[in-house]
């Protein structure tokens, strides 16, 4: 008599059958792969867009503290202080889309505040 099969085993022949018939439609259609839509699985916006969306939302300049908590609340990701700080400053110094209004604070440049 034959053992019971586990999940395990069944998880990855499913697996298994499930990348063949990917292969197998991707043959079909001739190796070419349509483009990821906006916003949908595979697409991320990079720490710096998420921030500039975070301030053109709040309509002034934040601390870096919340701006962390509404990417985290709003967009479920979680920002590195110490990054997002030294990236904002480096756009900073560059007079690329960002100013310090205080200690920690950023806010868009009013001309990147018109700009869709």
């Amino acid at each position: 008599m034959t053992d019971p099969v586990t999940r395990t085993e069944m998880l990855d022949t499913l697996e298994a059958m499930l990348e063949a018939q990917l292969r197998a439609v991707r043959t079909l259609r001739g190796g070419k792969r349509r483009k990821a839509v906006a916003g949908g699985v595979g697409t991320r916006k990079s720490n710096m867009s998420l921030i500039e969306d975070i301030l053109r939302a709040a309509n002034e300049p934040l601390h870096v503290n919340e701006i962390i908590a509404r990417a985290r609340r709003d967009h479920g990701r979680a920002l590195k202080r110490e990054s997002i700080v030294s990236a904002l400053t480096k756009k900073v110094l560059d007079r690329q889309s960002f100013e310090r209004t205080g200690p920690n604070v950023f806010g868009l440049l009013a001309e990147a505040e018109g700009e869709p």
